[in-house]
């Protein structure tokens, strides 16, 4: 009797192990792919083709160069997000009938742990919305907006007070206001996610004001109503549902740069 179960737990340690090889390779697997994925994508940015015919997105602007072919491959993308000395580069996209798709699918629309950055369904890029919020997984990697962690770090701040984020027509730079945790999913917590458009000065100005009472560390930077935010999320694990946070402010002069035909 004593025989059979040993034998028993050895066949199920047998199978747990080999489960357990089976999917840590799987995700090794999936890990190279997707990097080799989105190193390609960066490349086509580099390299992208400035004499090529332009695409008209709107009826004043058209698509830049650099993200002419990536949008023909996917009409979903409505920008690039980059942090210098970051893994931090990549494409955005917006799914608004499928909100959370690009949460765990690839810039190909492949099913993928990675998914994609992508903006809030109800965001609008090409208004803009006073608010954009970015979401990336954090992966245990390093890749997608694992790296925003280094906010955490005020020296890594004070060399990298901006972040770059261009939509298809324009490109632009946002300087950091403030970067903070909190927890999502908790109504006594900071809901930073519904914050989209300012009905008036007062919600836009109450929305800084607790961004920088929960900040890490004082940037000297504010914003007012007027201003147009990015406000960039990803997980956070010291805590269940946990957040890192990054907002920025456009910089001075580039909205109304964009806006000119």
């Amino acid at each position: 009797m004593k025989k059979k179960i040993c034998i028993s737990l050895m066949a199920a340690f047998a199978v747990l192990f080999t489960v357990s090889v089976f999917f840590l390779i799987s995700n090794k697997v999936d890990e190279k792919a997707q990097a080799e994925k989105y190193e390609s994508i960066a490349e086509q940015v580099a390299q992208a083709d400035e004499t090529r015919e332009p695409i008209q997105y709107d009826m004043e602007k058209a698509i830049l160069s650099d993200y002419t072919e990536l949008y023909l491959q996917n009409s979903d993308m409505v920008g690039w997000i980059s942090v210098a000395d970051t893994n931090i580069n990549y494409p955005v996209m917006q799914s608004k009938d499928e909100p959370n798709f690009y949460l765990k699918h690839g810039f190909d629309k492949s099913y993928s742990n990675y998914g994609c950055p992508y903006i809030q369904e109800n965001c609008d890029v090409k208004s803009p919305s006073d608010n954009l919020i970015i979401y990336g997984h954090h992966m245990r990697n390093g890749t997608m907006f694992s790296d925003l962690t280094k906010y955490e770090d005020k020296s890594f701040w004070k060399s990298h007070k901006t972040v770059s984020f261009n939509a298809l027509t324009d490109k632009q730079e946002y300087e950091v206001i403030a970067v903070f945790k909190t927890v999502a999913y908790n109504q006594e917590a900071f809901r930073y996610y519904d914050f989209v458009n300012a009905d008036t000065a007062e919600d836009f100005d109450s929305y800084i004001a607790k961004c920088k009472e929960l900040a890490l560390f004082d940037t000297g930077v504010s914003a007012e109503y007027g201003d147009k935010l990015i406000t960039l999320s990803t997980c956070e694990y010291s805590r269940n549902n946990g957040r890192l946070v990054v907002v920025a402010k456009l910089l001075s002069g580039q909205l109304d740069a964009s806006e000119s035909p």
